[in-house]
């Protein structure tokens, strides 16, 4: 007698389209996290993980010959900062070139973009010549103004020198110093926040435009009370932005003489310059990073205020 096992039954048809349902369902549920997931790996790679790093890195006394002996100090390396005249030097430079460098460049950015928001000719060279400036390295840039603005030779002093002025000492003046250095970053910038605000014009409906020429409202007129305030929210984000970059300016001043001390007196040094000074200058690590968790801290605080200014200012013109 010969027995023979029963064949297995056969799938049934209806369990394969139920299990690929089951599928699709399952990847349109978790295939935008996959999407996502490669830029938050990088950031938890190159951006969480060291700015999480640096908080701890702060809390202790570490040298760059020795950067494994690791000495408990808790708040000692802020506490340090704060009595240090060298810091409280930094973070008024940092201020003053901030102000020197980033009012006149958007506010000729914005007058340059809205001269070539009219039909001009060559209108497509102009706008690329405007990045031209911010296409150029920073190295290159500070070593041609630190050319410009020699004693002996500098071309700057040259044209002042026609005009009956004496000539002045860029490099070790104060005032001086930070002019120049925020020259620079005013050449360098300019351009690159035109474009911007350039967009955000093109944005701007022409029937506004068309409505307040029929009002009888003059160029002027129309620039203050259609383009200004249909720019709000672009300027709020130059501002921004241009805040955050000045608080952490490091190669023109750096390049510009060639010091990381910021001059013979310190004079245009600036927060990323110091933090430099103390961690590869000094080898402080830990203080290093505490200076830079002061700059992350003081650019929150930064961008904070203007956002709260530009919320204020929008709540009255609705109540109005």
């Amino acid at each position: 007698m010969t027995l023979t096992a029963p064949a297995p039954p056969a799938p049934s048809k209806q369990a394969e389209p139920a299990r690929t349902g089951t599928v699709r369902r399952a990847w349109q549920r978790f295939s935008p996290y996959a999407y996502i997931a490669p830029f938050f790996t990088l950031f938890a790679a190159f951006g969480l993980f060291p700015l999480i790093y640096t908080a701890f890195v702060s809390l202790y006394r570490v040298e760059l010959q020795t950067p494994g002996d690791m000495e408990w100090r808790g708040l000692g390396n802020y506490a340090a900062l704060l009595e240090d005249d060298y810091f409280w030097l930094a973070l008024r430079n940092t201020f003053t070139i901030g102000v020197l460098s980033t009012v006149p460049q958007l506010v000729m950015a914005l007058g340059l973009a809205h001269l070539l928001n009219y039909k001009l000719r060559g209108r497509t060279f102009l706008r690329t010549a405007m990045l031209l400036p911010y296409a150029t390295s920073v190295a290159a840039a500070t070593l041609v103004f630190a050319q410009l603005f020699g004693h002996d030779f500098g071309l700057v002093n040259y044209v002042l020198g026609l005009v009956g002025v004496g000539p002045v000492d860029w490099q070790t003046g104060t005032v001086a110093s930070q002019v120049a250095v925020s020259s620079i970053v005013i050449w360098r910038w300019t351009g690159y926040n035109a474009l911007i605000y350039l967009a955000g014009m093109q944005s701007i409906p022409a029937e506004l435009y068309e409505a307040a020429e029929m009002d009888g409202a003059s160029r002027w007129r129309q620039f203050f009370h259609v383009t200004l305030p249909g720019l709000r929210p672009t300027i709020v984000f130059t501002v921004v932005v241009s805040t955050i970059g000045a608080t952490q300016l490091f190669g023109e001043p750096l390049l510009f003489e060639g010091s990381i001390s910021g001059g013979i007196s310190h004079q245009y040094q600036t927060l990323g310059l110091y933090m430099y000074e103390q961690g590869w200058g000094f080898f402080h690590l830990g203080r290093a990073a505490a200076v830079a968790w002061v700059m992350f801290v003081l650019i929150l605080v930064l961008v904070g205020l203007n956002a709260l200014i530009a919320r204020r200012r929008s709540r009255k013109e609705a109540v109005r």
